[in-house]
């Protein structure tokens, strides 16, 4: 059965002619808004082991990390082509020799095709942008812009250090270079209506964004967000709740965009808000199903046209 929404998985398997994984590692980078460049303590839900793998570590060589990746992603399905992930943290944030470096270093590997970069939208410039137009003439690239929210008293609630402005500022610098961009949302903050979370479909689609992640808002152990929770219980998204969201969120926005995310999975472990019990596969079989009941697919009420942002 074909799926509702734009799979990056198809797109992949389309673009490259069959399934490509990723190899997630983890490069030692920081980031400004735990420096004290930006800011300290970094954004409130930020907990980085929410979405590290165990075999991601710093400590451990780039090399290294990429080739037991790829080892094992072979073994157990067979795998042939990887895109190498860096992931936590800012994967910008260095001078760009330093960057040139990692990144042919990852792209070194035969089988690697190609990179994804997670990164803040504050931490690239003209020169960095050079070097990925550069490598892109030859390999998939693709940076994964965090924004979060559109709305500033938002991004100012979480501590993001950054305003909306910055992220469209960076779009419109990387646009048209060769270079994919991709963004990531998170909806369920308490400083949002539904209405407004559901207008970032409209917003995003507006924008040149070609990929987009999206999670629930997840409260993480030991993070100042956790602390807010206990103090100032707020609505967290359950799963039935999301599920219809999620489906009204995808009609809204535009076909075009690949959808890298449907939901955030943060280990049962560190988890406190909100536990639902279900497995990824569980969760991606019934947003499926819903869909279907519902008769929704992805960009089934997008009309292009120029969108305001309700910021403030």
């Amino acid at each position: 059965m074909a799926k509702r929404y734009n799979s990056f998985g198809v797109y992949l398997k389309g673009l490259f002619g069959e399934r490509v994984y990723k190899v997630n590692v983890d490069a030692g980078f920081t980031c400004p808004n735990r420096d004290g460049t930006v800011g300290y303590g970094g954004c409130i839900y930020c907990n980085n082991d929410s979405f590290r793998p165990s075999s991601c570590r710093a400590v451990r060589p780039l090399k290294e990390q990429i080739q037991e990746g790829i080892k094992y992603l072979s073994k157990r399905y067979g795998a042939k082509k990887f895109i190498v992930y860096f992931q936590p943290y800012t994967n910008t944030y260095a001078p760009v020799e330093r960057l040139e470096a990692l990144y042919k270093e990852a792209l070194s590997e035969p089988s690697v095709i190609g990179l994804a970069i997670g990164t803040r939208p504050d931490c690239v410039d003209e020169e960095k942008i050079r070097l990925l137009e550069n490598l892109a003439k030859d390999y998939f690239i693709l940076v994964e812009y965090g924004l979060q929210s559109i709305y500033d008293r938002t991004l100012r609630f979480i501590n993001r250090g950054h305003d909306y402005a910055t992220f469209v500022r960076t779009v419109e610098m990387t646009h048209g270079r060769g270079i994919k961009i991709g963004a990531h949302i998170i909806v369920g903050f308490p400083t949002e209506t539904e209405e407004e979370m559901l207008h970032m479909a409209d917003v995003v689609s507006e924008l040149p964004i070609e990929f987009l992640k999206i999670h629930q808002l997840q409260v993480i152990k030991h993070t100042a967000l956790e602390k807010y929770y206990n103090t100032h219980p707020f609505h967290i998204f359950d799963y039935s709740e999301y599920l219809d969201f999620l489906a009204r969120f995808l009609e809204r926005l535009s076909p075009e965009i690949v959808i890298q995310r449907l939901f955030a999975t943060a280990p049962d472990s560190i988890l406190v808000a909100p536990k639902w019990g279900k497995s990824k596969q569980e969760i991606l079989r019934d947003i499926e199903r819903y869909l279907e009941e519902k008769g929704i697919y992805q960009g089934r009420l997008y009309r292009r046209s120029l969108v305001k942002c309700l910021q403030g």
